[in-house]
């Protein structure tokens, strides 16, 4: 099979990618054309990211914590920040855990959850059915569940979870319009959406949580710094205790509350 860039030279892809304003021209254009089977496949992907389609939709993958997860079209993708909160719930897994993946989009978090130990039992979930035919592509194995929020789960999980992770929306309504276009446009605003404060779906998660919880369980969402306050209100208002992590190199606040 001719290579894909038997029509077309790098330095051409580059330039066409650069006029299209993309930032990361070089390294976008290698990763295109590294995954490209077919010259068709590769003029058909950079006509897409021209057009604004996020790099990882393009791919179809996206790289998280060094795993590669399948991203559908419309699916959320998985941001370099929240490897943070991937880290920090993976840190929390002991011998044969109870994990569940709450709100799991493509299911990167349960992804690195399993990777990290081979002995857990995880479960996922996702309101979003589109996310939930990827995630279980990236879960194979392991139950990915249709529903909203904890309905998903089954009732067998209750009182038995012991890392509890929820990557819910918490953009606030009124900011999503500053977004970029390719998280705006191309992403469901259902997976970005956390309502007035952006907190919504942080307060749905929390106020349950700890019937959800193992004693000594964890639960851990991702918010904003200005939103630490009114969410650690959130936490305890459902029983449970509250630790703010943060990691200045990747602008990421994760809240880890304990049953």
């Amino acid at each position: 099979m001719a290579s894909p860039l038997s029509s077309v030279s790098l330095s051409t892809l580059i330039t066409r990618l650069r006029s299209a304003g993309c930032v990361f021209a070089e390294e976008e254009a290698h990763l295109i054309t590294s995954t490209a089977h077919t010259p068709d496949q590769l003029a058909s992907m950079v006509e897409r990211r021209c057009a604004g389609l996020p790099l990882e939709h393009v791919l179809g993958w996206a790289a998280f914590c060094g795993l590669r997860i399948q991203v559908d079209e419309g699916v959320f993708v998985p941001r370099p920040r929240t490897e943070f909160l991937a880290h920090k719930a993976a840190s929390l897994l002991t011998p044969g855990a109870v994990a569940v993946d709450l709100c799991c989009g493509s299911g990167a978090l349960g992804a690195v959850l399993a990777h990290t130990r081979d002995d857990i039992t995880l479960h996922a979930a996702d309101i979003d059915a589109a996310s939930v035919a990827c995630a279980r592509r990236n879960l194979p194995g392991h139950p990915v569940h249709h529903g909203d929020l904890y309905h998903a789960l089954p009732p067998r999980l209750r009182g038995r979870v012991h890392v509890l992770v929820a990557n819910v929306p918490y953009v606030p309504t009124d900011r999503i319009a500053l977004l970029p276009a390719e998280a705006r446009v191309h992403e469901h605003h259902r997976s970005l959406d956390g309502g007035a404060d952006g907190l919504d779906l942080v307060r749905r998660v929390t106020a349950r949580a700890r019937r959800w919880l193992a004693p000594g369980g964890h639960l851990l969402v991702e918010v904003q710094e200005q939103q630490v306050h009114a969410a650690v209100r959130a936490f305890t208002r459902g029983g449970l205790s509250c630790e703010v992590a943060s990691c200045p190199e990747r602008e990421a606040t994760v809240l880890i509350g304990a049953r």
